[in-house]
């Protein structure tokens, strides 16, 4: 079966910098729904449980059963999803395997809401057109043994991947003003004085020195053996 690394993350502004690094588990702090983090993420204005966005795409949003990257997977209530699921497509690999980026679907460290990025979708459907799937399981780290029901896909719209976009460079800008406060934090405990490019600046040359001793050590030519 597929296997596929996941980061697992729960705040506000780790969910959109997940595009850029994997963050670690200990940020999971928010608890997300699948409807807003999906709106979040492809920009399609949709709002209301996720079992009505299939019906509410209707004269909005094209539709369809073919995955697209950046496209919501809609998927039917069931007894034990009653209000359905959304998730957004990440990529697609073939015509029958895709990923997605989801929240609130594996219990991950015992808890829910946690969003899940580049998990493992499998179309199952006896006619190919993605009406049934198999999703990745975190808790047996393998696709789950249940088959779900889906409706299909909502595209986005121009407007939609202007706002996902917008979203993403937004996050971006997010991400590198952290990584810089981290960076100036850890400068000022290491070393105090020292600014933040100077220590990165050392830290790269102790490691090219280090990997060209290494290198030397591996390509020495052993003594000849004697008889």
């Amino acid at each position: 079966m597929l296997k596929r690394p996941r980061a697992v993350i729960g705040s506000l502004a780790a969910a959109a910098v997940m595009f850029f690094a994997p963050i670690s588990g200990a940020m999971a702090d928010t608890y997300w729904q699948c409807v807003p983090f999906a709106r979040l993420i492809s920009g399609v204005q949709i709002y209301g449980d996720a079992w009505t966005w299939w019906r509410q795409a209707v004269g909005k949003y094209e539709t369809g059963f073919s995955p697209k990257a950046g496209a919501v997977l809609c998927f039917k209530p069931t007894g034990n999803m009653r209000l359905g699921h959304v998730a957004v497509v990440s990529q697609v690999l073939t015509d029958r395997v895709i990923q997605i980026t989801h929240a609130n679907w594996s219990r991950i460290g015992g808890t829910r809401g946690q969003i899940e990025k580049d998990v493992t979708v499998i179309d199952v459907s006896p006619a190919g057109d993605w009406s049934q799937v198999k999703v990745w399981y975190d808790p047996v780290r393998d696709l789950g043994s249940s088959t779900y029901p889906t409706h299909g896909f909502i595209y986005q719209d121009a407007n939609a991947v202007r706002m996902a976009s917008n979203r993403l460079n937004d996050a971006q800008n997010t991400a590198i003003a952290v990584a810089q406060g981290a960076a100036s934090q850890v400068a000022s405990v290491v070393r105090p004085g020292a600014g933040p490019l100077q220590m990165l600046s050392q830290a790269a040359d102790s490691t090219d020195r280090i990997a060209a001793l290494i290198q030397a050590a591996t390509q020495m030519t052993p003594p000849a053996e004697s008889n």
